[in-house]
This record gives structure tokens, C-alpha cells and sequence, in this order.
């Protein structure tokens, strides 16, 4: 493919013009130009050629009009497959896969082998729209002072592999999940984000790593793993944390062949006690690890002849928030019971990114960085650790959804861009009633008010807390008025605040009720008929959402809808049922009569 479209030339332009240009920055080509109106195309001896001038030449100014050089790709040709030059490169994978989800779903995106400072990508959309979207708005847009250059690459000459024309080949998939940057390493073609962490006993390392590293390369050669083996940590400590970034299966079979080379070593040093798999796992994701009344690891257990034990919630410190998860038994058996453990906690992990996904989108304009929630553990890297916490904010990560193994990183970074579109207007007030266990009030108030009027003015909303409804109370009301990004805020703290109190037991997750009021003729539509709109409201947040029947409305003509969940479950009914309530009032309003014009406002 070495021909190209050279847009944006003038009326006057002559094919003189055009080679003249080309030849002043030393760019050969073969044949005659062929000059259409406000257009041309040339063809270039080889690909190399084509990219050179694709790069010089695009920007350059003639005769009053700035050229935009691309590939030429006939529309019958143009498919679901871009290539995107001139990325900035230090630019993280995460920022770049959240800018390219805004324009459509993505199935592929790899990086591809250059000699340029900046990295190039070939990225594959579900649909040709998709594409066009992205090619439409990324085309000649800048970041971080590059300028970013999109073109098309055909079907008839993309090869399967994923290589663009020329040869020019992808690199190997390997490297730690959502990690670097284009520019400085090899894309990662992982299935999750999350890494498999484990701990083993100090002793065994030496052994793990082998003389010279032999052996530790071995096995990352073997399981196409990248491996941390994290000795400088924890000095003196009886055990060193080991993190392993791949695919579910090569992190299974590289933990595997560490199991099996400590084995080995305990039996040639006369090592008598038993070495059981240690994993590490977030806080956030063991209370669904363990499932309700413990099922999900009996389960485990029961299928794997492995007991399994978790360190206790008080372990647990500022520093470091993730729970020891010990399996005991045969290294075949305790291999197969760690697989089904990571199974659990990865569909955790995407579940809280997907529900992220959907929120940022749900509330225009949401500053999430601004929670102060989602700060990382030690050595998680994060790109944003020297970001200063709101007044308010409590240190460390907040007991649900945030990212354990990304903190304030990429993965946020990518959030937060795409939750920054401009919002038109300013967003309407709310109001939620949450309800919190009765004890937990004087924690939520904090002493002589403190901790609930920072609060409030953290969130930017009107925190209240309703008296009790009887002696025996369980439950308290909490009134929270304000527009979505601040119950977002508010309940994101008090969600937590219940957690870190400990007012939730180590094995179970914090979910708590909201109720919200909605105007008695638009309780139907939040139902549904046959009850199909709150079904698929639960289905997509995992929430339950009931309308309760035969209630009487209010004096204002309302009745109350019952959300129940965990933080993002009940966030993310709240806001599809906000939607619905807007689609009713916006079908409320009058319509204008035909030929008419909206009243215009008058200065004052």
C-alpha cells in the first residue's frame, strides 16, 4: 500500500506545485501526480517512502492550504482496522484504551515495530462506524504536543497476524498487564488486570531466581510471564511477595512451577514443615470470593480437596490492603484450587472496572481522582501518587471498586478523560434517602459534627440524618440533596466509612438501601410491563430495585423506589432510573405548535 491521498490542496495547485514539494524535502515517488479538485494522489516506490512522506510532508503549507497526506484506501477497502501514528511515548496504554472506547467497542489493539521516537498501534473496531468515528475524530487531534495520524489499512492486505503491509510485524504480546506505554514497551495482551500475587517463604528464593537468574528466566520463558520476585520489600521479613503478570493460564502454570521448585528445595535442605500456597488478593474483592454464607469457597474446597484460610480484615493496614489467602494440600490440588480463586476475584475486578466504565459515563463531568479513593498500595506504581488529597480524604483505598493493582494510575487517568466531556447545563439536584444500622451513626456525625460537615462540603451536598423512627430502631435515614457527582461522593464515603468502622464483617460487603421518590405516573415506567424494565435495571447493576405495590403517594404525588447493593450496584441504579425520569419529563413538556419559535430571552 503505497499509495497515497494528499488532501486539502488548493484550487490553484498544479502537479508542479506538488512535485516541487517533494522534492525540496528529498521524498521520491513513481509517476506523475494526479491532480484532482481540493485533492491528488501519487504513488511512493516502497512503504518506507510512503511513511516518510506521510510524516514530513502532512502539515507542510502550499500555496496558502496545509496538506493532510494519508494512505489512499478506496471506501470499498476502508474496514474495521485503523493504524495510529505519531503516538506520544510515554503516553500509558490506559489513557490510550480509554480514548479509543469513546468511539466505539474495541477487539484488538497492538502495537507495532517502529524506528520512531513516537509508537504507532493498529487497532481493530467490532464495527465499521466504529472506525469512521475514530478515524473522523482522532485524525490530526494532538496530545501531549504530538500529532496524532490515523489511516485506514485495508482488508485486502492486512495479514491475520495482526502485521501491517510491508512486513512490518507486531510485537510479542507479552509484559505486565496495563503497564508503560507504547512508546517504551511491548503492548500487553493480557485477558484481566490483575496480576497473580503470592508469598513464599524467604528461604526459597534464592532457589525461585536460580544462580544467575537461570531459573527464574526459565520459567518466565516457559509461561510467557513477566515475574517480580519483590525481595528488597519487607526487609528481614519471614516471606517476600512474588507478582506475576500474564494470561489466567500462564499465571497458573508459572505459580505451579514455583510450588513445585519449593518443593524441591525443602526436600534437598531437609525441610520438614509444610509450604502452603499463599495468594494475596484486595480486600475489595474477598467478601465476593468467599460468597454469601461462605458457599463459594466451600465450593472450592469441596471440588479441590484444598482448605483454604483468610487472614482477618484486622490485618489489614493503610499500607497494605490486601488478605492473605492460604491453601493447604497437594501442589496439583492447590494449583487447581488457586485457579478457581483468581477466576473469582478477576470477575470481581472487571465487574467494579465495567461498573467505573458505566458511572463515569452516568455522570457527566465526575472527577473521580477528586474522591481521594483510589489510591494504591506500595509498589503498585502509580502515575499519580503526588496528587494531594481533598480535604477530608482518609488515606489509602476505600473498602470497594476501586482498582487494588492500578490505584491513582492509568486505568483512572483513562476514567477521568473520558468522563470530562462538557456537560450542557448544570446538572439538577437529587435527593437519596440512604439508610445506615443505627449504631453507626455517632461515625458517620463524628465528634461535635466534624466528620459529617466535612463531608458535606467534600461532596458538595446536604447531609442530614433523620431521627430515629423508635427506641428499638435499627436502622437511620440519611437525607442526602445534591446533584449526581456529589451523592456520588457522599455515599462513596459513607460506604466506605461503615467498612473501615468495621460495622460489616470481615466476610461480608457492605450494601446498604437507598430509597428515592419518583413521581406517581412515572412509577410504571420504572417498572416496565410485566415488570421488564426493573428486571433489566438488576440484571445490569446487579442491584435489586423494587417498586413496592399499593403505596400510597405523598403529598407531592410521590411514591418511593427501593434500591439494594453494594456502592457501584446502587450507584448505578440511581442513575439509569435518573434517566428514566428525565426521558418522562422531557415527553412531559409541551411541545411547541408548528411554525412556532421558542420564546427568546430577554436581556435584562
Amino acid at each position: 500500500m503505497n499509495k497515497l491521498y494528499i488532501g486539502n490542496v488548493s484550487a490553484e495547485a498544479s502537479e508542479e506545485d506538488l512535485e516541487s514539494i517533494f522534492e525540496q524535502w528529498k521524498i521520491p515517488h513513481t509517476g506523475p501526480f494526479l491532480v484532482k479538485t481540493g485533492y491528488a494522489f501519487v504513488d511512493c516506490p516502497d512503504e518506507v517512502t510512503a511513511q516518510k512522506a506521510i510524516d514530513i510532508i502532512s502539515g507542510k503549507e502550499l500555496l496558502g492550504k496545509v496538506l493532510d497526506v494519508d494512505y489512499s484506501v478506496p471506501k470499498r477497502q476502508r474496514s474495521c482496522k485503523l493504524q495510529i501514528r505519531n503516538i506520544p511515548p510515554h503516553m500509558q496504554w490506559e489513557v490510550l484504551d480509554g480514548m479509543l472506547a469513546q468511539y466505539g467497542a474495541v477487539e484488538s489493539c497492538e502495537q507495532v515495530n517502529t524506528d520512531t521516537e513516537t509508537a504507532v498501534v493498529n487497532v481493530r473496531y467490532a464495527a465499521k462506524e466504529h472506525a469512521r468515528l475514530a478515524w473522523e475524530k482522532l485524525n490530526r487531534s494532538t496530545m501531549e504536543n504530538c500529532t496524532l495520524k490515523v489511516s485506514y489499512i485495508p482488508d485486502e492486505t492486512a495479514s491475520p497476524d495482526g502485521s501491517t503491509p510491508g512486513g512490518r510485524r507486531s510485537f510479542n504480546s507479552r509484559g505486565p498487564p496495563r503497564s508503560g506505554s507504547p512508546g517504551l514497551s511491548p503492548r500487553p495482551k493480557v485477558q484481566s488486570d490483575i496480576p497473580l500475587r503470592m508469598l513464599v517463604p524467604t528461604q526459597f528464593v534464592g532457589a525461585i531466581i536460580g544462580k544467575e537468574g537461570a531459573t527464574i528466566r526459565n520459567i518466565t520463558k516457559q509461561t510467557h510471564s513477566k515475574i517480580d520476585i519483590h525481595r528488597k520489600e519487607n526487609a528481614g521479613a519471614a516471606e517476600k511477595p512474588i507478582t506475576i503478570h500474564s494470561t489466567p493460564e500462564g499465571c497458573s502454570k508459572a505459580c505451579k512451577t514455583i510450588m513445585e521448585i519449593m518443593q524441591k528445595e525443602a526436600q534437598d535442605t531437609k525441610f520438614t514443615e509444610e509450604i502452603p500456597l499463599k495468594l494475596l488478593a484486595h480486600n475489595n474483592f474477598v467478601g465476593r470470593l468467599i460468597g454469601k454464607e461462605g458457599r463459594n469457597l466451600k465450593k472450592i474446597e469441596q471440588d479441590t480437596g484444598v482448605k483454604i484460610f483468610i487472614s482477618p480484615l484486622q490485618e489489614l493496614t493503610v499500607y497494605n490492603l490486601e488478605r492473605t489467602i492460604t491453601l493447604k494440600g497437594a501442589i496439583d490440588a492447590c494449583a487447581q484450587a488457586q485457579e478457581e480463586v483468581m477466576k473469582k476475584v478477576r470477575e470481581s475486578h472487571d465487574s467494579d472496572m465495567a461498573a467505573m466504565n458505566l458511572q463515569s459515563n452516568l455522570i457527566p463531568g465526575l472527577n473521580l481522582n477528586a474522591l481521594g479513593l483510589f489510591s494504591g498500595g506500595p509498589g503498585m506504581g502509580s502515575s499519580m501518587s503526588n496528587v494531594p488529597p481533598p480535604p477530608g480524604a482518609h488515606g489509602g483505598c476505600s473498602s470497594f471498586g476501586c482498582s487494588p493493582y492500578g490505584g491513582e494510575g492509568p486505568f483512572w487517568a483513562s476514567m477521568l478523560s473520558m468522563s470530562s466531556q462538557p456537560y450542557a447545563g448544570p446538572p439538577e439536584s437529587e435527593t437519596v434517602h440512604l439508610f445506615i444500622p443505627a449504631l453507626a451513626v455517632g461515625a458517620i456525625i463524628g465528634k461535635q459534627g466534624q466528620h459529617i460537615k466535612q463531608l458535606s462540603h467534600f461532596a458538595g451536598a446536604s447531609i442530614k440524618i433523620a431521627p430515629a423512627e423508635g427506641m428499638d430502631a435499627k436502622q437511620r435515614m440519611v437525607i442526602i440533596v445534591g446533584p449526581p457527582e456529589a451523592q456520588f461522593k457522599a455515599q462513596c464515603r459513607i460506604f466506605g466509612k461503615l467498612k473501615e468502622e468495621n460495622f460489616f464483617g470481615p466476610k461480608e460487603e457492605v450494601k446498604l438501601e437507598a430509597h428515592i421518590k419518583v413521581p406517581s405516573f412515572a412509577a410504571g415506567r420504572v417498572i416496565g410491563k410485566g415488570g421488564k424494565t426493573v428486571n433489566e435495571l438488576q440484571n445490569l447493576t446487579c442491584a435489586e430495585v423494587v417498586v413496592p405495590r399499593d403505596q400510597t403517594p405523598d403529598e407531592n404525588d410521590q411514591v418511593i423506589v427501593k434500591i439494594s447493593g453494594h456502592f457501584f450496584a446502587c450507584q448505578l441504579a440511581q442513575r439509569k432510573i435518573q434517566e428514566i425520569l428525565a426521558q418522562v419529563r422531557r415527553q412531559q413538556q409541551p411541545k411547541p405548535l408548528p411554525g412556532t419559535q421558542p420564546p427568546v430571552p430577554r436581556r435584562k
